[in-house]
């Protein structure tokens, strides 16, 4: 169950209160005080078998008593009481129960959930603070005020916090239109309200606080869909030692690594802010601003001071200040002292009359290099502050979405504070709060770019899995769980990553020297050993050994130090490899890990013997593709070393990304990979180069594309089909494919466009096309017919669409065929791979929008199976398609 009857839940029409107490402190009593006191619109009725009424309302015994089947129950009750009330509620036609009551045993809860099943009931709880809807005067909770109605919908994993920032944003004047308390979460989770709440339409944004996430996946995809329709800001507790252990005794449920969230909610597009005070500041600054995308600041100020002030956060936060252009300049210096600073922030003077600064306010706003404006302003003694906001505020209302304000004061600035926000501008109380506002503003974009962003195609072959995983069955017959050097590279190289050749010698000097003698040239020689894994540290690698008798010797002294100091380590041989030049190289580290929540996890950073000390790493979840891997890159250190300079050239970042996306396959292909490190991999002009890896491996899977948060492509889905003669590609679509499917697209004919998309044809955008070809295969499907040998190049045929409900009990499907490829059979292609895929998913019914006049797919509908009737909404213009699949999986 996730979204079945959640909108009982959270927009009910009638509400009972069990447990609701004449007896003062009790919960009970103040839930229902709370129900009673915001003037719920709906029907409500206390429970509770000793009171005949409740404050003048009739009290009833027990839900079969209850004159109506409420929707919506609330249970204040002892725990031994939990479960035979959600049977009884059940059976009497409820479907929502929030369990309030805390202290339920693993069985208790269990046997809840066991009495929800038969009914599709939906829980929220145990040990919850409750739930509010403001605009329909609903207060299930037992907070100590009533929220006002607005636009921002609140998750909190914590009810003490959730009742604190009621209180808090009633002094803000912040309303709200779903407060929610998840508590224990033994069935409705955050997974579940995000796909409610990116649907509904009375919720502008989503604010969510979290403690832990127990479904990755289910978050994952459902956290991707409310991200791309309306901004989702998350508080995340629990980042350093003390706060994981607190929030896991908290919520109860095992913490991941801090840089991993922040990893997967960067991934979802979603902005995460550091506190509770930041949470509201960005909601309310992407309510005015999220249109704005301006990447640079200008300020206004009358305060040397506050404009320094800016100066220095800007500086901390990577804030650019935007600078005046030449016609901007010469516009400011016909209005403005000539002792001005001449430089952003524009000072215009501590005296500066009103009508100055409405005259410096208006070229700004004019000039687009200006970028986003922060107006911040002193009060002084010489002009009052609300004569300034009269002068500015009809410039602002014209402008909306382009100035911050910070009015330094209290009182003496409270009416100039409410003008400009009439006008339409964010206030800010400090300069530091409106340039951190900015930067959160900042950071959301590049989030929402990383998840619309289309990726170039990897160069890599298809890798050589037959190989790969020959190479790690055999080490596990072996029972060896770390693959040696020789191993570990082969391991690298089926996967395209390029490696340094190495040979592999016995345990003697003179081998290690023959080898060396073939070889030629300088080498690096490298213990392997089962029992040494940190070579380096045991010295267990010698470098630029030129000749035999180097070599020779080297060994010599190698095998007689590791004796001594490593007694019980099984010397097996050594590894002899060519010693590489690359000046410009950069040595870096991929690696990978696996986090107890989100499962594996890639890794990189700085590399090299010292890649611990640098600390420089950055955390991605798989799969990737070149702009994840982009990405990625970016958010470390050694990015501005790849860049070039001085003598050294810009690295070849795609063969970076390349190595990037091929460790991300190998979690993906080797469910046996507990622990790969790459370090040192060069990279350089010429490409990238793998000089040596770590591999460890588990007889359990650790990794394997089953256990990714986000369910990578699914390759084993592609097929060849026979076609007039022809071989065509059936497979999924891909991120890359956006120029295909534009191609596709611009291809079709009006007519076509109006009956796939029900509107008149326009231009697509990137984002409309990115929607389409960047798709979360763990809830939808897009097939796409390739012609691989059409002139020209591959072009697409057709496609077809499935995008399941979050139940997976529903999928609704689209078909589209090329126009000049229509009556040849393609649609009936499509339609039976999306019929077969949605078997093997499990889905139990197709259900598909077809205009009356499209007697093509009305046809072919039919002719498999489907049955057809009015769509309600539009009874003359559409009708319903569907049918029952019979599941595989």
């Amino acid at each position: 169950m996730t979204q079945r009857h959640l909108d009982r839940l959270l927009t009910p029409q009638s509400v009972a209160v069990f447990g609701a107490s004449d007896k003062p402190g009790r919960v009970g009593s103040t839930v229902w005080r709370n129900l009673v006191a915001a003037g719920f619109q709906g029907s409500a009725a206390p429970v509770n078998p000793r009171l005949q009424t409740l404050d003048g309302v009739a009290c009833y015994a027990s839900a079969a008593d209850l004159p109506f089947v409420p929707d919506l129950a609330v249970l204040c009750t002892p725990p031994a009481t939990i479960a035979p009330l959600v049977a009884a509620l059940g059976a009497r036609g409820t479907r929502a129960v929030i369990i309030i009551t805390a202290g339920l045993s693993p069985l208790q809860k269990q046997a809840a959930l066991d009495a929800a099943r038969p009914h599709t009931l939906r829980l929220i709880g145990p040990n919850c603070i409750g739930l509010l809807c403001p605009r329909l005067g609903l207060n299930a909770s037992f907070t100590q005020a009533n929220a006002l109605p607005g636009d921002l919908a609140l998750v909190s994993q914590s009810g003490a916090l959730l009742s604190a920032l009621v209180d808090w944003a009633n002094t803000e004047h912040i309303g709200f239109s779903h407060l929610v308390s998840l508590g224990e979460r033994i069935d409705v989770d955050i997974g579940d309200l995000l796909d409610h709440l990116a649907a509904d339409q009375h919720t502008r944004a989503i604010l969510l606080y979290l403690e832990s996430i127990t479904s990755p996946r289910k978050f994952m995809s459902a956290a991707r869909l409310a991200a791309r329709v309306k901004p989702v800001i998350v508080v995340k507790a629990g980042r350093g030692p003390a706060g994981k252990r607190a929030a896991s005794a908290h919520s109860g449920a095992l913490p991941g690594e801090d840089a991993v969230f922040d990893a997967a909610i960067r991934r979802a597009g979603m902005l995460r802010v550091d506190t509770l005070k930041e949470l509201f500041i960005a909601a309310q600054t992407l309510a005015r601003f999220r249109d704005n995308h301006s990447t640079e600041l200008m300020v206004l100020t009358n305060c040397g001071g506050a404009g320094v002030m800016v100066a220095d956060a800007a500086s901390s936060l990577g804030v650019a200040l935007a600078r005046p252009g030449e016609a901007l300049m010469r516009s400011l210096n016909q209005v403005l002292p000539a002792t001005w600073p001449h430089a952003n922030p524009i000072d215009i003077g501590g005296d500066a009359p009103a009508r100055r600064y409405a005259e410096v306010l208006a070229p700004l706003l004019q000039a687009p290099q200006a970028g986003a404006l922060l107006f911040v302003h002193a009060p002084t003694a010489i002009v009052p502050s609300r004569e300034i906001a009269q002068a500015c505020a009809p410039l602002i209302a014209g402008h909306r979405g382009r100035l911050m304000s910070c009015w330094l004061g209290g009182e003496s600035v409270a009416e100039a504070r409410r003008l400009f926000e009439d006008a339409g501008s964010a206030d800010f109380g400090t300069p530091e709060d409106a340039v951190r506002a900015f930067a959160l503003m900042r950071d959301y974009r590049r989030n929402q770019a990383t998840l619309r962003e289309t990726p170039s195609a990897s160069a890599l072959a298809e890798p050589d899995l037959q190989r790969a995983r020959g190479i790690v069955d055999a080490a596990l017959a072996a029972g060896r769980p770390w693959l040696d050097e020789i191993d570990a590279k082969a391991l690298l190289a089926a996967f395209g990553i390029p490696v340094v050749a190495t040979r592999r010698t016995a345990p003697t000097a003179q081998a290690a020297a023959e080898a060396a003698r073939e070889i030629g040239g300088p080498v690096v020689l490298k213990i392997i050993s089962q029992d040494i894994h940190q070579k380096s540290e045991a010295g267990g690698v010698r470098l630029g050994l030129a000749g035999e008798d180097a070599v020779r010797a080297a060994a010599h002294d190698m095998l007689e130090k590791l004796r001594t100091v490593r007694v019980a380590a099984r010397i097996e041989g050594f590894s002899v490899q060519a010693m590489v030049s690359r000046p410009h190289a950069q040595e870096l580290f991929v690696g990978t890990q696996l986090d107890p929540v989100f499962g594996p996890v890639l890794v990189f950073g700085q590399g090299g013997t010292a890649a611990e000390v640098l600390g420089d790493r950055a955390v991605a979840l798989p799969p990737l593709n070149r702009a994840l891997a982009l990405e990625l890159i970016a958010r470390t250190r050694a990015a501005r070393l790849l860049a070039g300079y001085r003598d050294h050239p810009p690295a070849c970042l795609t063969a970076l990304c390349d190595v990037l996306i091929a460790v991300a396959r190998m979690l993906a292909e080797l469910p046996q990979l507990a622990e790969l490190d790459v370090n040192p991999l060069w990279v350089d002009e010429q490409g990238a180069l793998a000089l040596d890896a770590r591999v460890r491996l588990s007889a359990e899977p650790a990794a394997g594309a089953g256990r990714f948060a986000i369910r990578p492509y699914p390759a084993e889905l592609e097929r060849s089909l026979s076609w007039q003669g022809s071989r065509l590609i059936l497979r999924p679509i891909r991120p890359e494919d956006e120029a295909l499917h534009r191609e596709f697209l611009e291809s079709a004919d009006a007519q076509d466009l109006r009956t796939r998309f029900f509107a008149a044809p326009h231009a697509l955008s990137h984002d409309q096309i990115a929607r389409l070809t960047q798709i979360d295969y763990e809830r939808e499907m897009a097939f796409i017919l390739v012609d691989p040998q059409a002139p020209g190049g591959p072009r697409t045929l057709g496609v077809g669409r499935l995008v399941r409900d979050p139940d997976n009990v529903e999928a609704e499907f689209a078909v589209m065929v090329r126009s000049d490829r229509k009556r040849q059979g393609l649609g009936k292609l499509l339609m039976q791979a999306l019929i077969e895929h949605a078997a093997a998913r499990g889905t139990r019914r197709l259900v598909g929008y077809v205009l009356r006049e499209n007697r093509a797919m009305l046809g072919l509908a039919s002719a498999m199976g489907f049955s057809s009737r009015p769509d309600d909404g539009q009874p003359s213009e559409m009708l319903i398609v569907s049918r029952d699949v019979v599941p595989t999986a």
